[in-house]
């Protein structure tokens, strides 16, 4: 016999600036973002928090955020525990979150993403990175994960005939969109000239077509409709389709690397839970780590055809038939990639997107949301579609 599982809401959103944040520790910068979304939920406490980070043990010195998060934030009693799945542990813990308060066993639950990447040197980071690959077959043979990234952007040129200035079309729509959002790391458009121009980094990736690791803190407030406080004063937004899917984790063990088979999956099964198609969705918040991952990402998603995603960002007249805003708040690129703390800064400009509150950002109109975290090489994706509720 079918149950009836409750809806799942999220009733309040905070976040923090995103950038070199070092005055500030990891525990006061999780502290403000939370305490943020409490207040935009109208006061409502968690029974649990699920927290999103990749490098705090390694990188902050510091484990058992859950414990410590919850302590800091004055939430003496609750349940804590940090969701790691790399790059997509922000998408991951939201997924966490959104299991437990559909299942019943928790009314209300907060996810925090939290991040300091700069508690290390950029040479430790970047040492730190390469366990997302496959340690004994990827990692140990000198691959990192920006270089397999470049190894199969290289592969996808030669195999798509890509001219490869129209891939600066990506960053250069981030940086246009960032310019819009007071939070982002990056606040001025990008020029052609200055893209064509910027120091080669991993053949064919350039200084724009890699996302600047940073420091940052995002939470959400996820509950059941009845227990939302009345006279929030915005727009509250549903979570109408959540999936998490893995894919084979050495790159090459896949049968293709140039397509994001767990990323297609998790889009299929998170539209199908909400009743849509991707096509539906008025703006796509894609994990844009490398420009390699924006193009796949918009090719899984059904949105491209294969070996033609790089086309939706560089042919405007196809744009103009089928808007499809992505990065709208300046995606992982212009933001800034504060790791496992991305997907739930994906979470919470969706929402604002959704609750008309994105200021010269908003997109017109914008009922339907997806958002997508990807970990490493696509090997992770936790899709969400997230729908305005019309009072």
């Amino acid at each position: 016999m079918a149950v009836n599982k409750p809806e799942v809401y999220i009733a309040g959103i905070g976040q923090t600036n995103v950038g070199e944040l070092w005055s500030i520790s990891l525990r006061d910068l999780g502290v403000q973002a939370i305490r943020a979304a409490i207040k935009d939920a109208g006061g409502l406490q968690p029974q649990a928090i699920f927290v999103g980070n990749m490098l705090a043990a390694s990188a902050s010195h510091q484990a058992n955020l859950g414990s410590l998060l919850c302590e800091w934030a004055g939430l003496k009693g609750a349940e804590g525990t940090t969701v790691e799945a790399a790059d997509a542990s922000g998408g991951a813990a939201l997924r966490m979150a959104y299991t437990a308060v559909r299942s019943g066993m928790v009314d209300v639950a907060l996810v925090i993403g939290v991040e300091k990447a700069t508690d290390v040197l950029d040479s430790d980071v970047d040492s730190l990175s390469v366990r997302t690959l496959d340690s004994d077959y990827e990692a140990a043979e000198g691959l990192t994960p920006i270089g397999q990234a470049a190894l199969l952007m290289q592969r996808y040129i030669y195999e798509n005939q890509v001219d490869r200035a129209a891939l600066a079309s990506f960053p250069m729509l981030a940086h246009a969109n960032a310019v819009n959002n007071p939070h982002a790391m990056y606040r001025k458009p990008l020029a052609l000239e200055t893209y064509l121009k910027a120091g080669m980094l991993a053949e064919p990736f350039n200084l724009y077509d890699i996302a600047p690791l940073a420091d940052g803190a995002a939470a959400v407030i996820l509950t059941r409709r009845e227990l939302i406080p009345e006279g929030l004063g915005h727009p509250i937004v549903r979570i109408a389709g959540s999936s998490l899917v893995t894919d084979r984790f050495a790159l090459h063990d896949r049968n293709d690397p140039l397509f994001f088979d767990a990323a297609a999956v998790s889009v299929q099964r998170a539209c199908q839970q909400a009743g849509i198609t991707p096509a539906q969705a008025d703006f796509f918040e894609y994990a844009d780590i490398t420009t390699l991952h924006a193009v796949l990402s918009l090719e899984a998603a059904g949105l491209a055809p294969r070996g033609e995603g790089w086309r939706l960002a560089a042919d405007h007249a196809r744009w103009q038939k089928r808007p499809l805003p992505v990065a709208t708040l300046g995606g992982h690129k212009a933001r800034g990639n504060p790791l496992g703390a991305a997907g739930v800064y994906q979470a919470v400009e969706a929402c604002l997107q959704l609750r008309g509150e994105a200021g010269t950002a908003q997109v017109p109109q914008a009922h339907v949301g997806m958002i997508q975290s990807l970990a490493g090489t696509g090997s992770t994706a936790v899709t969400h579609i997230l729908m305005r509720v019309e009072e």
